[in-house]
This record gives structure tokens, C-alpha cells and sequence, in this order.
């Protein structure tokens, strides 16, 4: 039964403590928001011949631990003096406080990520963390919608994992965040792996976290040996690898490493390389070098195709859902809208319709997702500087200077708080309008506020107000 734990050679390892043990260990490693978020839900499901399931009550639960999590349990285990045979990642029924629930017929959809034990120890965290990204099956070439925005984009990369550009090491991918970067690298690496390619698909903090690991434990050269077996290597996100110099610059150790074997290297970031923040000269270079491809906001007839292709998808599942013609043409209309941005409209419609077993039309699209009636109709992220600088009796240029000033920091972070809520632009793109700042500063305005918002009822109403007074103005 599911709830009886496993034997060793036998010997019986009490699993159960061992799992409490564990899940104690990760709360002080992680923290409590962290903790509580991904771990506390888990449940020891099984632990039959040292072989453990671990459940997760949803599949995204399930992905997201499998992917981030498991090279950190099994250390865990290990530290608590218990060695797995493998760890199965499992969807399950939700059970309470982390206990051992029986496995239900969901299980069909477990992952395995550690495999069984074998006479020759394996190493340590690099070959089993490096390898763990798991590729979305239905992000490859052939979904992803071209146009004249993206087109170049996707053709290069079709081509590229196809084994064209052979004289063309690397390329790389750019555009701000919802264009479809990430797909055209997970069609890519699909695409590798069929033609029998040992591809191996990071983010770059993925990159930077167990190159950082290995430095700890003196053990780089484990790293590189472990990352550089890999014929094809997929880098995601590329930005976020600036805030180290020693990971930047193995990173460019790595694709000179690849380059020399004539092994190829695919890169995405949010921006161009001579844009990155934190790199040198050398590896802007080496970057800039490669076949450098821009993604940008597709135009309407593509935002409308792509919006009937997820309308499309959506169906097979929902064949009650449809929505009609005149919605998916008003969702299309969201000109400053990326991909990503329709989808969420579109999904939230599908949604209100799914839920509420009512007919979608333009106005209760309206209603679901306070799109407005009048696409010409809009707030401008120039009209909330001018109108939150009224406000606060502030020069428009304070916003794009860098005090740090309580009288000047706060309306600022207000007014990027209501750019992020009142438009559809990307927090880089926010962050370059409020003096070339960076997203994560954007965000971090953003949390800010809104958590104020509910603590400050007068500070409440200010941004209300303000908010009320520009959704009005975009509608004159």
C-alpha cells in the first residue's frame, strides 16, 4: 500500500520521518514564502524499495518542482543521512501538511528525474541538475505564428536546428518579454533532440547557479566537463547572467569552448548584446559575432492569427467554449499587445465563458477584462508622468533623474505602478521611459505600492484618484 515505506537490502529506512526531516531542512534553506509556495503542498506519497514519490496536488506544481526543485530535495535527503534510489515527481490528490497519501490514478502522469542506482556513483549535483529542464511539447516551429515582426526570427531558427548556417555558430535571439523567445528555443531544442542532438536547455540562472554551486564545493572542473558533453547548448534569459563576473565570464569560456568544437549555441535575452549590463567588451563581442535576430510586437493580421490558433487549441479541450469572430477581432485590436498578452486576454474570456455558462460578447469582454470600447482610446505612459507629477507638484524630468529623495521616489514608483496597470507595455520597456531604469526596479515599484495600497487607506484614494482621472482622460 501507498502508505507503507520502503526497505533497504532488508533494512527498513523510516521514510517518513526522513521526509519530515527534509521538509524542515528546505524551510530554513528556502524560507517560509518559498517554502510555503512549492514544498509545504508536497506529500511523501510512496516510498516503495527506497524508490520515493513525492505528489503535488496540480501538474504545474509538478513541473515547476520537478524542474527547480529536485537536484535541492535530494541533497536534502542526503544531508539527513537517507540516500533515495530515484525520486519520482508525481501528480496526486492533495493530502495535509506533507504527509503520506496513497497514489491515485493521476499518478499516469509522474516524471522521473533521478535514475535508479547503478554500481558507479554518478557525480555529484551537476549531472542531475544540468539535465532536469523538461521541453514543452507543444512549443515547436510549426505552432508558433509568423509575421512580419518574427518571421526572420523564426525561419533562422527553424534553419539552425535544422543543421543549416553550418559556418554559423551562434545565434542569438532578442525582443522584449512575451514575443515568443522562449518558444522559438524550446522548438529549437525539440527539433536538435530529434535529429539526435545531446541538447541541453538552461536558463541562464540556472547556468549561473550551478556554476556558482560548483565553485563553492571547489568542484568546476566537474561543471565544465559535465556541461561541455553536450553537442547543442540552449541558453534562456541571457540578462540575468550580468550580475556575476565570474559566471559571465565562463560563460564566454563555454561558447569559445563550443565554438572551437563547432558545437552550436543558441542565446535569448531582452535585449541586443551591445545593450547587455555587466559584460564585457570581450563577450558582447563573441555575442554580437553570432547571428544576432530581433523579435518585435506583431502587427494586427498576426495578432489575430495568433489569437484564433489559441481559440483553436482551446476548443479541442472546450469544445462548448466559443467565442465569437468580433471578440477575437476586438482582442486583436490590442496593438501594443505581445503574444503573450493576447493569450491572457483570451484565456481569461475563455475562462468568464467556461465558468459562467454564458455567451461571450463584446460587452462582457468588456466586463471580464475592462478592455475598452474605443481602441483608438489610450493611456499613455507620457500622460501618467504629466498627471502624477501634477499631482505631487513634481517636474516630469524628476522621474527620469535618479534622486533616491522620499518626495520624489514614491510618486515616482506610483506613476510606474499606474503605467504598469493602465497599459500594455513590458516593465523594460516602463523601466527605459522612467530614465533607462531596470524591470526588476519596476517590479520592485510595483509590489511596493500595491502593498501600501492596502495598508494606507488615504494613500488608497491618492492613487485611486489618479487612476480614475487617467482612465477617464483615455476615454475622452
Amino acid at each position: 500500500m501507498g502508505h507503507e515505506t520502503g526497505q533497504t537490502s532488508g533494512k527498513r529506512q523510516d521514510w517518513r520521518s526522513a521526509w519530515i526531516a527534509v521538509r524542515e531542512r528546505m524551510r530554513r534553506e528556502l524560507g517560509d514564502p518559498v517554502f510555503e509556495a512549492w514544498i509545504g503542498p508536497l506529500s511523501l506519497e510512496s516510498a516503495d524499495h527506497d524508490e520515493l514519490k513525492i505528489g503535488a496536488a496540480k501538474p504545474f506544481v509538478r513541473n515547476w518542482v520537478a524542474n527547480h526543485y529536485v537536484p535541492r530535495i535530494e541533497r536534502a535527503f542526503r544531508a539527513e543521512g537517507t540516500d533515495p534510489a530515484s525520486i519520482s515527481i508525481v501528480v496526486a490528490a492533495p493530502s495535509l501538511g506533507g504527509g503520506v497519501a496513497r497514489i491515485t490514478p493521476a499518478d499516469s502522469a509522474s516524471i522521473s528525474y533521478l535514475p535508479p542506482r547503478v554500481a558507479a556513483p554518478e557525480p555529484e549535483e551537476t549531472a542531475k541538475g544540468l539535465w532536469t529542464r523538461m521541453l514543452h511539447p507543444q512549443q515547436t516551429f510549426d505552432s508558433f505564428i509568423p509575421g512580419p515582426a518574427n518571421e526572420f526570427g523564426h525561419g533562422a531558427a527553424k534553419s539552425f536546428a535544422e543543421g543549416a548556417q553550418s559556418d554559423v555558430p551562434l545565434l542569438y535571439i532578442h525582443g522584449g518579454f512575451g514575443l515568443g523567445k522562449t518558444h522559438l528555443l524550446n522548438a529549437a531544442a525539440l527539433e536538435f533532440r530529434k535529429r539526435g542532438k545531446r541538447t541541453l536547455f538552461l536558463r541562464a540562472e540556472d547556468f549561473m547557479r550551478h556554476f556558482l554551486g560548483a565553485l563553492y564545493r571547489k568542484d568546476t572542473l566537474a561543471f565544465k566537463e559535465d556541461l561541455r558533453t553536450a553537442e547543442v547548448l540552449i541558453i534562456d534569459d541571457l540578462q540575468h547572467i550580468c550580475r556575476s563576473t565570474a559566471t559571465a565570464s565562463e560563460f564566454l569560456y563555454t561558447v569559445n569552448a563550443f565554438a572551437d568544437l563547432r558545437r552550436r549555441v543558441v542565446i535569448a535575452a531582452d535585449r541586443a548584446p551591445t545593450a547587455l549590463e555587466g559584460l564585457g567588451a570581450d563577450v558582447k563581442s563573441r555575442l554580437a559575432g553570432g547571428l544576432c535576430i530581433a523579435l518585435d510586437k506583431p502587427d494586427r493580421e498576426t495578432r489575430l492569427a495568433i489569437v484564433k490558433a489559441r481559440a483553436t487549441e482551446f476548443c479541442r479541450h472546450k469544445p462548448e467554449v466559443v467565442l465569437p469572430e468580433a471578440v477575437l477581432e476586438r482582442i486583436a485590436d490590442l496593438d501594443d499587445a505581445s503574444p503573450r498578452d493576447l493569450i491572457g486576454v483570451f484565456t481569461k474570456l475563455a475562462t468568464y465563458a467556461d465558468l459562467t455558462k454564458k455567451p461571450v460578447t463584446l460587452e462582457t469582454a468588456e466586463e471580464a477584462v475592462g478592455l475598452r470600447s474605443s481602441p483608438g482610446a489610450k493611456t499613455s505612459i507620457e500622460d501618467i508622468q504629466k498627471k502624477t507629477a501634477e499631482f505631487y507638484k513634481l517636474d516630469v524630468k524628476d522621474f527620469h533623474s535618479p534622486q533616491r529623495a522620499r518626495r520624489v521616489a514614491r510618486p515616482r514608483q506610483v506613476a510606474m505602478y499606474l503605467s504598469r496597470k493602465l497599459t500594455t507595455r513590458s516593465l523594460p520597456e516602463i523601466g527605459r521611459r522612467f530614465g533607462g531604469r531596470d524591470h526588476t526596479t519596476v517590479l520592485h515599484a510595483c509590489r511596493r505600492i500595491e502593498a501600501l495600497v492596502l495598508e494606507d487607506p488615504l494613500f488608497r484614494q491618492e492613487v485611486d484618484f489618479l487612476s480614475q482621472m487617467l482612465q477617464r482622460r483615455g476615454e475622452l
